[in-house]
């Protein structure tokens, strides 16, 4: 069988963030397959046939690239970040699992991006440099009652957070209540990371405290980083450096 099909992470938007084995794997690919936004970062080029769908498409987009590998089409599925995280290689796999059982003999391979929230953590410092957790605030996909106890009990263990997907023109209430969950949980103070558009000319980074963010503060192209109790920020001329330390005391 000629045909291949690679699970692949563009990083969260810096060409210099793809790393090398992507890029090889979209220089050798007939075919690339994905949302719309994340297949037009892909350069045109002879010999390449670029598929882009509807974000909300992604099992019919995963059964695309499955049957065009096993026809023999060296296939290419991107995400941006992390294929992994929140993205088309679960798509991929529960296509697979439900699917054509001559999928299944395909060469499938996940080869990994840089994620938004190494990314954003990285800009900002090292909030994420203990025990965290990631959620997607969207709740198209699963109920918000479930999100909202996510929230609670990572609160209670004490993880640093990073938010995935925190507000969009259609869910604006969701975000606002994520908000109100932390402060009925958290102190005050408790440090919050916005980090926008991360490794893109429209980043930016705000650091501010539980007690003055709003929702405004936050888009679909925000990822959003809360810190646990230990989180402690650095000030210095310029922009502020937070951190989470790897250590813990013992009672």
């Amino acid at each position: 069988m000629s045909g291949w099909l690679k699970i692949v992470g563009l990083g969260p938007g810096a060409e210099a963030m793809i790393t090398p084995e992507v890029s090889a794997a979209l220089l050798d690919a007939t075919d690339v397959v994905g949302y719309v936004p994340y297949v037009n970062r892909v350069a045109p080029r002879s010999g390449l046939v670029r598929h882009g769908s509807d974000n909300r498409e992604e099992i019919r987009r995963a059964e695309q690239a499955l049957q065009l590998a096993l026809e023999g089409h060296r296939v290419v599925v991107v995400s941006s970040g992390d294929p992994g995280v929140f993205a088309m290689a679960s798509a991929v796999f529960e296509a697979l699992e439900a699917g054509d059982a001559a999928w299944r003999a395909l060469d499938i391979q996940v080869l990994p991006g840089i994620s938004a929230m190494l990314a954003a953590s990285a800009r900002a410092g090292a909030p994420l440099g203990h025990d965290f957790c990631c959620i997607n605030l969207s709740d198209n996909l699963k109920p918000w009652a479930l999100i909202e106890k996510r929230l609670r009990l990572a609160v209670e263990a004490d993880f640093a957070m990073a938010f995935y997907n925190p507000r969009s023109k259609s869910r604006p209430v969701g975000f606002e209540r994520t908000l109100e969950v932390l402060r009925e949980a958290c102190e005050p103070e408790r440090l919050i990371i916005f980090a926008r558009a991360v490794s893109t000319p429209e980043e930016s980074i705000r650091v501010t405290a539980l007690k003055d963010a709003t929702p405004g503060m936050a888009d679909m192209r925000t990822l959003v980083i809360v810190g646990s109790k230990q989180t402690r920020l650095i000030e210095r001329d310029g922009e502020p450096l937070v951190y989470t330390p790897r250590s813990v005391g013992f009672a």
